[in-house]
């Protein structure tokens, strides 16, 4: 199992694609919203760094963990930290991004407080996050997973202005999503004590991370058409309503 590389961190193996075209798009999506002095929170596998840096007067990416191999540019700085805190002095920047960061974080106000204060007046905050009633089964490398009326109500506490929108597919996508979701059922139906929700969660990462790994790579083997044709176009970022099935919650908040 050591060729299995987490599934948490979108990759560029051909399994992933339905993934990393949905994760590209919030990048380039967000290179329209942003610039000055710009924050990443969540470098990743660093594939963002180069979509949006060119919007930068200056442009800084930290992780917990930053990849072996990033992209150096002039006007970008990496770090490793760990949040909340966020380790910038008051008022630091023009804009915030952070993309499937904020359902890892245990102290999720905590992090949006943190986010308000290294933002200087008039700064974005723009954020995306798995949207709950989507997901197939229990993430256990998620603290929780948020519905649209969560994620704003958590923005709003600490921003003037936010904006909510959904990331959505078109027929090719929500194809890929039923078969995904035969999938996931044929496993979690020997889960008949539904033992993915009464465990701790930390028990379950690894388990949950190898099954997730070995799913995508079945299902590119059976529908690799299907898969290697999706890209970023086959996505949208539409303005939220009740009820919309999105993949992602993707949110505007400013100071």
């Amino acid at each position: 199992m050591s060729n299995i590389a987490t599934a948490e961190r979108v990759s560029l193996e051909k399994s992933d694609n339905y993934v990393f075209q949905r994760s590209a798009l919030a990048y380039h999506h967000a290179a329209t919203i942003v610039g000055g002095d710009i924050l990443e929170i969540g470098t990743g596998m660093g594939y963002g760094v180069e979509i949006v840096s060119p919007k930068a007067t200056r442009y800084i990416s930290i992780d917990k963990q930053l990849p072996q191999e990033i992209l150096q540019l002039e006007n970008v700085e990496y770090y490793d930290m760990e949040v909340p805190p966020i380790g910038f002095e008051n008022c630091s920047f023009d804009s915030v991004v952070s993309f499937q960061v904020i359902e890892h974080i245990e102290e999720d106000m905590e992090f949006v407080r943190e986010v308000a204060r290294v933002l200087r007046p008039g700064g974005k905050f723009v954020v995306s996050t798995p949207n709950a009633p989507m997901s197939l089964t229990r993430n256990p490398w998620h603290v929780r997973e948020y519905n649209a009326d969560e994620l704003r109500n958590l923005l709003e506490c600490n921003f003037s202005k936010v904006e909510a929108y959904g990331v959505v597919g078109n027929e090719k996508i929500m194809d890929y999503y039923a078969k995904n979701r035969a999938s996931v059922r044929k496993i979690t139906r020997f889960d008949i004590l539904d033992m993915q929700h009464r465990l701790p969660r930390r028990l379950l990462q690894i388990p949950y991370d190898l099954l997730n790994r070995l799913n995508r790579r079945s299902l590119h083997k059976k529908n690799t058409e299907l898969t290697d044709s999706i890209t970023m176009a086959d996505y949208s970022v539409v303005p939220y309503v009740d009820g919309l099935q999105c993949f992602d919650l993707f949110f505007v908040a400013e100071k």
